[in-house]
């Protein structure tokens, strides 16, 4: 074995159980906790759309399975694009997945302050609100730091603590619906479509992560392996106890009573409202919570590095992306990543409140991380034209190419009067992507072309 086969198989440190925690640490972080109060001026409609991004999400994990077994390539949905269509494909899908993780952690770091602030800063003091959030950003940043094993002990750590309040609200929690809650459906003066788009919108941001094994696929053993199988049980695990425990919430508590702002730990106050009395029940969920939302930030953090390191191994990005410090790590993506998420965490505080924040910043990834769904979708549409298992792969295909489009049409700040609040989702993306024009007019002359697509094995596709 080579000296430069040996650093790879070093480099590889997740193997099945710490990709599936990656899977489900990135999936589960603060958002399905903070969906019922997100969702509250909505209505119980939300549960509808709930399970139809659950079937979106499904088709992408199917989909990220049967390309990850075609083309194991560090990057993911970038280098699915990228192989398919060439390094100006590759490189707007990179951008807008790399924004999709440092806007993603500002708007899970955001999330994650309101159950933080279940134990203090009860006023939600904006200044302090501020200091938590970057406390909540830079101690998982300094994790990672440090190495990539410390980051995947953390990982699967804080994925068993994450799913307890989960497990017990989708199970225990439905003892004590009241049918009645579930009235008046639709509380948001639009239609029941366009209601159940606009929660849908808000609702990918929970499932945003089924990525992330495809993305890290080079820290991976045995990649065209375990990323498939981890992609689809993680997937998995989260659908289910993601659709019990909202219709849990919102039977158990009025959307009218979620939406207060004093309610925006949903889950804690859900918890409260089982046992009856006294708050040590919703103190230890916020707990739990917390862990979960530092679990997400750690190893989105990880991801936020590992799309622009690819990219510039292919000179695609800064050299910088692709330097790894003396521990291994991508320390300059990291860093970068990190002060953009708190730039954008800081920049929401400051224009709005309340859900507001959260829902622009998760409307916004929405929309970036939708560009690289839809261009998975479109690579596997390509190669898979003369495959046998055609009307399957063309089936999932097509249903994620069709759900992402779905995510960016509702991805708007709707029941809000300003239009810049409407639009804001837009603004902020439409911003962010154009600051990467100079960057690949800058790097066009370097970008090394693609590789050949490798042709489908004969058990591609399966898990």
């Amino acid at each position: 074995m080579t000296m430069t086969e040996t650093k790879e198989q070093t480099a590889r440190t997740l193997g099945l159980p710490q990709a599936t925690a990656l899977i489900l640490g990135t999936i589960i972080g603060v958002g399905i906790f903070n969906l019922p109060y997100s969702l509250a001026s909505i209505g119980p409609i939300s549960i509808v759309a709930m399970a139809l991004t659950t079937v979106g999400a499904l088709a992408l994990a199917l989909l990220f399975a049967a390309l990850s077994r075609r083309l194991p390539a560090d990057g993911g949905p970038y280098a699915y694009a990228r192989a398919a269509f060439g390094n100006g494909a590759g490189f707007t899908n990179a951008w807008s997945y790399w924004i999709t993780a440092w806007a993603g952690n500002a708007a899970i770091v955001t999330g994650w302050v309101y159950y933080v602030e279940h134990f203090v800063n009860k006023d939600g003091v904006t200044g302090w609100s501020i200091v938590i959030a970057l406390v909540g950003l830079w101690v998982p940043a300094a994790i990672n730091l440090v190495g990539t094993k410390s980051m995947a002990v953390v990982q699967l750590w804080t994925t068993v603590v994450k799913f307890i309040p989960l497990a017990l609200m989708s199970t225990v929690g439905l003892v004590f619906i009241s049918t009645a809650n579930f009235t008046p459906w639709n509380v948001s003066g639009q239609s029941d479509i366009a209601a159940i788009g606009s929660a849908m919108a808000i609702c990918l941001f929970s499932y945003l992560g089924v990525e992330t094994a495809a993305v890290a696929a080079a820290k991976v053993r045995n990649p065209d392996r375990n990323v498939p199988r981890a992609t689809v049980f993680g997937t998995l695990a989260s659908s289910v106890v993601y659709l019990l425990s909202m219709i849990a919430i919102f039977g158990i508590v009025p959307a009218a009573d979620l939406a207060l702002d004093e309610n925006k730990a949903s889950y804690s106050v859900a918890a409260n409202s089982i046992v009856g009395s006294g708050t040590w029940a919703g103190d230890l969920v916020a707990a739990a919570v917390i862990v979960s939302g530092f679990g997400a930030l750690n190893g989105w953090i990880m991801i936020c590095a590992e799309m622009p390191l690819a990219a510039a191994r292919d000179g695609l990005f800064p050299k910088a992306f692709g330097k790894l410090s003396g521990r291994g790590v991508p320390a300059f993506g990291i860093l970068s990543s990190t002060v953009l998420g708190s730039l954008a965490m800081v920049v929401s505080y400051l224009g709005a409140s309340g859900a507001t924040v959260f829902n622009t910043l998760v409307l916004m990834t929405g929309i970036t991380a939708a560009i690289p769904y839809a261009f998975s979708a479109l690579a596997q549409l390509k190669w898979r034209r003369s495959n046998a298992r055609l009307a399957r792969d063309t089936t999932v295909a097509v249903l994620s190419l069709v759900f992402s489009i779905l995510f960016v049409w509702y991805s708007r700040n709707t029941g809000q009067e300003d239009w810049y609040v409407v639009w804001g989702p837009f603004l902020m993306a439409g911003g962010a992507m154009v600051l990467g024009i100079p960057v690949y007019l800058s790097m066009r002359s370097r970008m090394a072309q693609p590789p050949p697509v490798p042709p489908t094995a004969e058990g591609a596709g399966h898990v």
